[in-house]
């Protein structure tokens, strides 16, 4: 637990340093029209970080909370994802994880085994959501790799 609690703790530190250095052209270039572009995924992952942290709490307050998805596409759209602020997106990312882990960092073994149910994808641990917090981050920092590749190439 603390190998995956510690690279929870560092997932803003590592959403920062993949975007250091980035000019707003770089942030805001998409790779294709139905693709996400840096700034979008930033935000997208500020969001999806908002949603789970109110089910963490669920599963560690209620028994076996039924957990919603969210339609992140919808989201990005409806929300207008391209007038919103990044950086104060990371900002409370950064809030998010920080107020959760002390919440964490503490808890005794038996409640990493508590349960919450998606209507569409059946129980999921405490732990397991853990590691989708972790998991989820990684995803998009290879997104975010892929994205500056296809702004580089593009400029070739």
């Amino acid at each position: 637990m603390e190998k995956l609690l510690e690279e929870y703790r560092y997932g803003y530190q590592l959403l920062k340093k993949a975007i250091e250095g980035l000019s707003e052209e770089e942030l805001r270039f998409k790779p294709a029209a139905d693709k996400w572009s840096i700034h979008q995924i930033l935000i997208h992952v500020a969001d999806s970080e908002l949603v789970s942290t109110q089910r963490m709490k669920k599963v560690l307050s209620e028994e076996a909370p039924l957990l919603m998805s969210f339609a992140q596409d919808a989201w990005a759209n409806s929300l207008d994802y391209e007038n919103l602020d990044s950086e104060q997106h990371l900002l409370l990312f950064n809030l998010l994880r920080s107020s959760m882990l002390p919440i964490l960092a503490h808890l005794p073994a038996q409640k990493w085994e508590r349960v919450g149910i998606y209507a569409d994808a059946g129980p999921f641990t405490l732990k397991q959501l853990l590691e989708y917090r972790v998991e989820h981050v990684r995803g998009h920092l290879a997104q975010i790799a892929r994205v500056r590749e296809a702004y580089q190439q593009s400029k070739i």
